[in-house]
């Protein structure tokens, strides 16, 4: 190849410059500081995490703090579930199944698990009903079976909720209308209140007595008697925890769409507006399409909170009901057992990591356009 079809070859073609290669040398050797400080500030303590997981560690257990090498045990107790038909109770003289009105009547299921015989015990985690029969699914360690199902619930519930209400209150707040800037401040306040006082308030205003808010105001509705036991219900724990949440949270949401709303030309809506666009069709067609990456980063940034919750659970329920951080807890502080704990970590890194990979490939975050 001669110099001057060399010359003429595309640059692309010839590869990078020496002044590209040299302006990624250089940039290599400026984010070294930074590589390192992330190698020992989370890579290390993160790989710590993953060698306890796989031992019989102990938390402060005099000298042998170490424990033995138990490979996946921790994990088996965590992941191990089973799925079995309860038997229906059966009058030993007849041989039929005995019925109390009208509907048979089936063993205890936990006492059905407990007779499997299974070399680790097994508890129940939920019992529904298929066809007639009673089905129940049992779990080495339920409490965690159940943390995380409790996590997930709360996690998609909380944040589809203030996603929505937060795109509500970003659109109000960027329309032009006096004492704006008055309500943009007061937005920030619930906010702004540490978890554990805003737990505290909401656990006051649901007190299952006419104490409570909420008790009293539907006392005065005539719906119940105030003494509604919001807490105390098991349906109602998770849709608690979702309502404080949403109350606090919310205003982070919109404070962060109201930024994206920021960044769209007027002239967009102006031009839309001469064309006779309606403000839903505006909507659906400037400001979400726009607005998306931005609400792509606050989804992920509310999706990986929520999941890491720990604060809510603990102050209002403690060991009662867990979310999956605060059963990590219990188990490295309560039941001294780093094992576990290490082993329930390293399963909601990987529940937390699927969320993160989940949202950037289906809002595509990683694309460049």
């Amino acid at each position: 190849m001669t110099k001057e079809s060399r010359a003429l070859q595309p640059a692309k073609s010839r590869g990078p410059s020496k002044l590209a290669r040299g302006e990624e040398r250089t940039a290599l050797w400026l984010l070294l500081p930074s590589f390192l400080i992330i190698a020992v500030v989370a890579l290390y303590p993160f790989g710590r995490v993953v060698l306890s997981s796989f031992t019989d560690e102990r938390f402060a257990a005099g000298t042998d703090l170490r424990g033995e090498f138990v490979g996946v045990v921790n994990y088996q107790r965590l992941l191990s579930m089973t799925l079995r038909q309860v038997p229906a109770v059966v009058d030993v003289d007849t041989g039929e199944r005995v019925l109390r009105d009208g509907q048979p009547t089936f063993e205890n299921p936990r006492l059905f698990l407990r007779r499997l015989g299974t070399s680790l015990p097994l508890d129940a985690v939920a019992t529904f009903r298929i066809g007639g029969n009673l089905w129940v699914l049992g779990a080495t360690s339920a409490s965690f079976i159940r943390s995380v199902w409790d996590t997930l619930v709360f996690t998609v519930s909380s944040v589809a909720i203030e996603t929505v209400l937060g795109m509500i209150i970003a659109l109000t707040l960027a329309a032009k209308f006096l004492g704006r800037g008055v309500m943009r401040a007061a937005m920030l306040v619930p906010w702004a209140i540490i978890t554990v006082v805003s737990a505290r308030i909401w656990e006051w205003m649901l007190q299952p007595t006419r104490a409570g808010f909420f008790n009293t105001l539907l006392n005065d509705l005539g719906v119940t008697d105030g003494s509604y036991a919001f807490f105390q219900t098991a349906a109602l724990q998770v849709p608690a925890m979702v309502a404080i949440d949403v109350w606090k949270t919310t205003p982070f949401m919109a404070l962060l769409l109201l930024a994206g709303l920021s960044t769209i030309p007027g002239e967009l809506y102006e031009a839309a507006e001469v064309d006779g666009a309606s403000p839903i069709r505006r909507f659906f067609s400037i400001t979400l399409p726009l607005l998306m990456p931005t609400l792509a980063v606050a989804l992920i940034f509310r999706t990986l909170d929520a999941l890491r919750v720990f604060d809510l659970f603990q102050v209002v329920y403690g060991e009662a009901r867990y979310s999956m951080a605060s059963y990590a807890y219990y188990q490295l502080i309560a039941a001294r057992n780093v094992g576990m704990s290490s082993a329930a970590s390293v399963i909601i890194f990987v529940i937390i990591f699927a969320f993160a990979l989940f949202y950037i490939r289906a809002l595509g975050v990683d694309r460049d356009e």
